[in-house]
């Protein structure tokens, strides 16, 4: 009921002031001091959750080393200097702590909240920060032992159960002591028969203590066998990120995902995996030899992911340069749903930015990093797929800083940094995983796609001979391109420039003979083909095109000749072995062509046309059982082929007679 009048007025005011009253008296007789802030209670919570992935002892480590903070810090996952499973190593560790957690440093973890939603964030809130804090500011007091959770548990054997396939690096590589990043990849060959259908990957670290993170690509040309063999002891250094497919990255605490059966993705027969794994360096000898395990599902998939690359193009970034900037975009021709993004520079990005730009105009955020730090890449997945209708344009922005006030900028002065494979290089790519909502539709990605790629790597390509029109190697790069897209003639003209800047540089004078003879003009083509030779004459691809250009030149005996200088030097050049087998074939040399037409299919179980000629050969033989076999393989692997359709249909009826 409302008050009216003066009585009800007088009334309020009293018990208002009775009210004071009491308050007054009850603060200065019963105040209590605040409940302390103790590590058992309030901070092990949260250091348990966020940081015990990293931060913890390492099962069968050999001995603890000496740290700055102690002598008796255990050795902890991915060099992590103490562990926050130890009250004593916390507070010694307490201002450190405070400090990295202020600062967002720790734990480790790049995408900015509310620029897309991820799966396994490690962020720690600004309630958790400011605790931990006044923690610390408190004296960093220890408290009841009662209080304290049970510490986390941690698998020491497969996560997911049971590998289906578990592989290894083919040999230990041992990491120097130092105080340096090491970054190695190793060739793992993939010993499956027939395509496997790959539902989730599990990396187990050997010597957690020592890797920082991994990523796995798949290497379908095999390229970087050669690379491998280029270099002494197990490994290689350098690896162009356009020649494989990344598909997995590991971090020390990640959890691998098991994906639903009909979302695997397809391994094929033939294919290597590159591992690149990213070291510290410590202060003794360590023997590194993780392991991959492959989960696989029995039924081929209905919805596969597809990697779509932004990248940049053409980078050169001027020294002292502290926001240069890189773009790129892509509009989608089918509808698709978004699940994973990986971006990756390398020591000189600052800021990254992904979005979506709908049909209807609206923007999504797919990723933001206002920090890049190379060290702590990752792959992110989103916690619920990202629908992205038709039309939608995804796009990159990433920043570089190369002014000497970046303190992970490598060079001291800065220099000019363009794109490369090194560390020291630079990159920007954003891959972004995703999948069509219609089967049928993951054709016309891929259709879509290669072609931009295409079309993208000769822009590329053109950039740079702008930029460096005096290093043969850029028009040498450029005429590969042209000739990816059938731009013979003007392949030609930069094959021509490239040989008049350096006509030492064999790789094009080698590839200027191919286009000549491409041309018509074979005795001119020819003379460039044997001036590669003659300045590299242990380059296996060399050999090839010379072998090549004898074979339509009408010297046969010759070409066998530098072919077989090709697969001396490279037993993996596939080629080589199929122009073999197609050579010595109708000679009667059956068993030898048998034996290059088998080495092909061994390289790349995927060729059809050598399953097709080994059909030939084994039915010359009489071996009509094996031709057969060999002739259904090139049938499945290319059934639009009248040839090898034709072929088997006689084969069969032999057979059957």
């Amino acid at each position: 009921m409302r008050s009216t009048g003066l009585n009800g007025a007088l009334a309020v005011i009293a018990l208002a002031a009775v009210a004071a009253t009491c308050s007054g008296t009850t603060e200065k007789a019963g105040t209590t001091a605040p409940r302390a802030i103790t590590f058992n209670r309030d901070i092990a919570p949260i250091l348990f959750d966020n940081c015990a992935s990293c931060h913890r002892p390492i099962d069968n480590a050999p001995k603890p080393v000496a740290t700055a903070g102690s002598p008796d810090d255990p050795i902890c996952v991915a060099g992590a200097p103490f562990s926050v499973l130890d009250y004593d190593a916390v507070r010694r560790h307490a201002r450190a702590i405070s400090s990295a957690v202020q600062r967002r440093a720790m734990p480790p973890w790049l995408p900015e909240p509310g620029h897309g939603a991820f799966a396994g964030e490690r962020r720690l809130s600004d309630d958790q920060i400011a605790l931990i804090a006044k923690w610390v500011d408190s004296g960093s007091p220890e408290g009841n032992p009662a209080d304290r959770p049970a510490p986390p548990t941690f698998s020491s054997g497969w996560q997911l159960g049971t590998p289906d396939l578990v592989l290894t690096l083919p040999e230990p590589y041992v990491l120097q002591p130092g105080s340096r990043d090491v970054f190695r990849n190793f060739v793992i060959p993939v010993p499956i028969n027939t395509p496997r259908y790959v539902r989730a990957v599990e990396f187990r670290a050997d010597r957690p203590q020592v890797l920082h993170h991994a990523d796995l690509a798949t290497d379908l040309g095999r390229v970087s066998r050669a690379l491998d063999r280029a270099e002494p002891g197990p490994g290689f250094a350098t690896m162009d990120g356009a020649q494989v497919q990344n598909v997995y990255g590991w971090s020390p605490g990640k959890v691998p995902v098991m994906e639903a059966a009909d979302n695997a993705w397809t391994l094929n027969p033939g294919t290597d995996f590159v591992l690149l794994l990213h070291m510290i360096a410590g202060a003794a000898n360590e023997t590194v030899q993780p392991s991959i395990g492959l989960f696989f599902s029995d039924t081929p998939p209905t919805r596969t992911p597809i990697s779509v690359k932004l990248e940049a193009h053409g980078i050169a970034i001027p020294a002292g340069e502290s926001t240069y900037v890189v773009e790129d975009s892509y509009v989608l021709p089918v509808d698709v749903d978004a699940v994973s993004i990986y971006p990756h520079a390398h020591y000189l990005g600052k800021e990254m930015r992904g979005t979506a730009t709908l049909p209807d105009g609206s923007q999504k955020d797919l990723l933001w990093i206002r920090k890049w730090d190379f060290r702590w890449q990752d792959r992110y997945r989103y916690r619920a797929p990202v629908f992205l209708p038709r039309g939608t344009r995804l796009s990159m922005r990433f920043t570089y800083d190369n002014s000497a006030a970046n303190p992970n900028n490598r060079s001291r002065p800065p220099r000019l940094v363009r794109s490369g494979p090194r560390s020291t290089d630079e990159m920007g790519h954003l891959w972004i995983e995703v999948v069509p909502r219609r089967r049928e539709d993951a054709a016309i990605l891929n259709s879509d796609f290669i072609r931009r790629s295409m079309l993208a790597a000769v822009a590329s390509a053109e950039l740079d001979v702008q930029l460096e029109p005096k290093l043969a190697a850029a028009h040498n790069s450029l005429a590969t391109r042209y000739l990816q897209v059938g731009r013979v003639a003007d392949a030609q003209v930069r094959l021509e420039e490239a040989v008049r800047l350096d006509p030492r540089d064999a790789e094009a004078q080698s590839n200027l003979g191919t286009v000549l003879q491409r041309q018509g003009y074979l005795n001119k083509g020819l003379e460039h083909l044997r001036t590669a030779v003659q300045l590299k004459p242990k380059d296996d691809a060399v050999r090839f095109n010379l072998g090549a250009g004898l074979l339509v030149s009408a010297q046969p005996d010759a070409a066998i000749r530098e072919f077989k200088a090709a697969v001396a030097l490279n037993p993996e050049n596939a080629d080589a072995h199929f122009n073999l087998g197609v050579i010595l074939g109708p000679r009667k040399q059956l068993d030898e062509a048998i034996a290059h037409l088998r080495r092909v299919v061994e390289i790349n179980p995927l060729h059809a046309d050598a399953y097709q000629n080994l059909a030939l050969a084994y039915a010359l033989q009489r071996r009509i059982d094996e031709a057969t076999a060999a002739a259904q393989t090139a049938v499945r692997l290319k059934p639009d082929s009248a040839a090898a359709q034709q072929l088997l249909q006689r084969l069969l009826a032999v057979r059957n007679n």
